[in-house]
């Protein structure tokens, strides 16, 4: 069976393959509420069970777009802020060119990744998003993929890495469970020099609006640990729907 990776790397050098570009607000992390403009790539190597963009990851669709094109319309966008997101930006070898030239055009960027693929970059904001035994498909599509992505989730050697290719970090845990505040605990312990602030904890859901039970854990564990409760302040503006 081909896998995830091999499905999205069939594509010119110095292009990535692209779901959608956009401008909209930046709903979560760090910099919520700071209007931006977003690069989503497509095509993933992972496949997460609660997945909110399957057309950029898991049923990837996309177009060729070079990296002058990328930063031509970026530039054009009004916005100082640029978010490249997917998907996993991170796959394509393109992306180190595409970061380096925003930033050489003035333009902050924010690189977000699962944190599972490592490359030669720098960005003002890295953004990484280490997938919990809660993201792993064993019932979507019979496990097609679970093996796969269960093997593949958590790298601690690549974010040790990447945590060092940004001017400022977030790491974003997708919390579900009880247990997974226990597999966060466990995470951290492999990165030292992690700051509690840095750690935000999303709750699971696209509808903006978590169970009273799942938001008391969330909160519960940012005010034991120091962390921080990361709201989807886009979906409560717009929904969740494509392009926003």
């Amino acid at each position: 069976m081909t896998s995830m990776t091999e499905q999205v790397l069939d594509v010119p050098k110095g292009t990535l393959s692209v779901a959608d570009s956009f401008l909209s607000i930046q709903g979560e992390g760090k910099l919520s509420g700071v209007p931006s403009w977003f690069i989503r790539v497509s095509g993933c190597n992972l496949s997460c069970t609660w997945c909110d963009t399957p057309h950029a990851s898991w049923k990837a669709r996309g177009a060729t777009r070079s990296v002058d094109d990328l930063v031509t319309e970026a530039a054009r966008s009004g916005v100082r802020h640029v978010v490249i997101t997917g998907g996993e930006p991170m796959l394509f070898p393109a992306v180190a060119q595409l970061t380096a030239k925003l930033r050489e055009g003035g333009l902050h960027v924010t690189l977000e990744t699962a944190g599972t693929v490592d490359r030669d970059i720098h960005v003002d904001l890295m953004s990484i998003s280490p997938k919990l035994a809660n993201s792993t498909p064993w019932v979507r599509e019979d496990g097609r993929h679970a093996v796969e992505h269960e093997a593949q989730r958590m790298r601690p050697d690549i974010l040790r890495a990447l945590m060092q290719r940004g001017d400022d970090l977030q790491l974003k845990f997708v919390v579900q469970y009880p247990s997974d505040v226990q597999e966060i605990e466990r995470v951290l312990d492999l990165l030292p020099g992690c700051q509690r602030e840095d750690v935000l904890l999303m709750p699971e859901g696209v509808d903006g609006d978590p169970s009273p039970a799942l938001r008391k854990l969330i909160v519960s564990a940012c005010l034991s640990h120091g962390w921080r409760y990361c709201d989807r302040l886009h979906i409560r503006l717009f929904g969740n729907r494509r392009g926003m």
